[in-house]
């Protein structure tokens, strides 16, 4: 898998630059049982299409970030900073 993808602090790097942290999730907003726990922390939706996850610039300025990427192509629709992402954000 190699494509590019846009650091919102440092522009287009490779994304062999990044680590992938999964998809943006809701956090419970109370204890869950165990079996609500486990389900957030460990199962994912998989979606085959455009989702939203989280990045680290691991070999760069070290920032986590957002990115809309659709995973059947891995085309990055936008990336953007985590409190701005009510607001501006970069084309992928």
């Amino acid at each position: 898998m190699s494509f590019l993808l846009n650091c919102p602090n440092c522009g287009p790097r490779d994304v062999n630059e990044f680590a992938c942290a999964g998809e943006v999730t809701s956090r419970p907003k109370a204890l869950p049982d165990l079996r609500g726990l486990t389900d957030y922390v460990y199962f994912r939706r998989n979606v085959a299409g455009v989702q939203r996850e989280w990045w680290y610039h691991r070999f760069g300025c070290e920032i986590w970030f957002l990115a809309e990427r659709d995973t059947r192509t891995n085309e990055v629709l936008k990336t953007e900073l985590p409190q701005a992402s009510a607001g501006t954000s970069s084309a992928g």
